[in-house]
């Protein structure tokens, strides 16, 4: 488990491993933190680590980050393109 305490943005973030999110003990032992912050207004995010692979997610991201850019580009042209036509 891994806390950072962001206090300039009031955010404290906690960082759970994927065997820690399934231990019922490690779920339980957040209650105190929870209860140290959420009166001083600050937001709590546990991040639990999940379980697919992280080199294919990524690169799937990538994959449909450059595809939507490229159709992105296409409708710009277009769009360009039948303003030309219509002056």
């Amino acid at each position: 488990m891994e806390i950072n305490i962001c206090d300039d943005r009031k955010i404290v973030g906690v960082w759970l491993t994927h065997a820690e999110r399934e231990n019922p003990a490690v779920m339980e032992s957040l209650t105190p933190l929870y209860k140290a912050y959420k009166p001083q207004k600050y937001l709590i995010a546990v991040y639990l680590s999940g379980d697919s692979d992280l080199n294919q997610q990524t690169s799937d991201l990538l994959c449909y980050n450059r595809k939507r850019l490229a159709e992105i580009e296409v409708e710009k042209e277009e769009t360009q393109q039948s303003f030309d036509i219509g002056m």
